[in-house]
C-alpha cells in the first residue's frame, strides 16, 4: 500500500509542476502563449487532469481559470497524500 500512495503522490507532484510550468510559460510569454511551442507542449501533458477537473467543476467556473484550479486540487490531493505516506510509514504498536 505504502508503494501505491508513493507512485501516486509522485505523479500528482508531476502534474502539480506541469501546471506550474504552464503558468510560468504563459506569463513570460506576453500573450503569444498559443504560439509557443513549449506552451503547447505542457498544455498537451496536462490537458488529461484539467479535462478531468473541467467536468467536475461547477459551470461558473470560467474555463481560463480550470488550471488554477487543478492546481489547487491537486495540491491538496498532495497533502491528503503526505499525510497518508506518514500514517504508512509510522510503526505501529
Amino acid at each position: 500500500m505504502l508503494g501505491v500512495v508513493i507512485v501516486l503522490k509522485g505523479f500528482v507532484e508531476f502534474v502539480g509542476l506541469l501546471l506550474l510550468a504552464q503558468g510560468l510559460v504563459f506569463l513570460m510569454s506576453f500573450g503569444r502563449h498559443e504560439s509557443n511551442p513549449v506552451y503547447r507542449l505542457i498544455r498537451f501533458l496536462a490537458s488529461p487532469v484539467t479535462r478531468l477537473v473541467r467536468r467536475v467543476a461547477p459551470r461558473f467556473v470560467v474555463d481560463r481559470h480550470v488550471p488554477a484550479l487543478a492546481f489547487v486540487l491537486l495540491f491538496w490531493i498532495w497533502v491528503a497524500l503526505a499525510v497518508a505516506k506518514l500514517r504508512l510509514q509510522m510503526p505501529t504498536g
